[in-house]
């Protein structure tokens, strides 16, 4: 199914001017983005290390390489949302989603200079992003921690072996998936296009 899905991709790219690439709604760019992302999503499902996941590698990759804001910021989330039908719902959604809402914009920030400090900064700031408001939120919303400046502090320093792990799967996958994408570029040309 994947070998007829990169066929079809490749049969697209090669038969296509790359102006009627543009002009059409669902481009082979816009397929391949969308199946990196929808990938990575089903990644979650996997046992993985607590926190070392693809997901705020999606937002900051679907942000810069994404196009169209709504469509930037949908499918990033739409994914995540699959997974967490099979993962399940909880009570801390809404700040996770926030939380990963901002980093597409943060990556849509990148989307003309998609370059390696620009990589690396963004999987920085993603992962503080994403660490602040969770666990300010978790401080805010949950009996866990006293509605307390001390309590505060104690939410953020209790997370901090998770920032740690989040940190080196946002970095991991982020060279997974710009690194992935900037070599099928080099093999397919027209879609460097935006």
């Amino acid at each position: 199914m994947i070998i007829t899905f990169v066929a079809c991709i490749h049969q697209n790219i090669h038969n296509q001017h790359p102006r009627e690439m543009n002009s059409k709604l669902i481009t082979p760019r816009l397929l391949i983005i969308s199946g990196i992302i929808l990938f990575a999503s089903l990644m979650r499902l996997v046992p993985h290390f607590p926190n070392f996941t693809p997901v705020a590698a999606i937002a900051l990759f679907g942000g810069a390489y994404l196009g169209r804001k709504p469509v930037a910021l949908i499918v990033p989330l739409l994914a995540l949302f699959i997974s967490d039908i099979f993962l399940g719902f909880h009570n801390m959604m809404i700040p996770v989603y926030i939380g990963f809402a901002m980093i597409v914009l943060l990556g849509s920030l990148m989307r003309n200079r998609v370059r390696v400090p620009y990589i690396i900064g963004g999987s920085l700031a993603g992962s503080l992003i994403f660490f602040l408001i969770t666990n300010f939120a978790v401080w805010a919303f949950t009996p866990y921690y006293p509605p307390t400046i001390q309590g505060l502090i104690t939410s953020y320093t209790m997370a901090i072996p998770f920032f740690h792990a989040g940190l080196l799967g946002d970095l991991f996958y982020n060279t997974v998936f710009f690194g992935g994408f900037y070599l099928v570029r080099q093999y397919y040309p027209s879609l460097k296009l935006a």
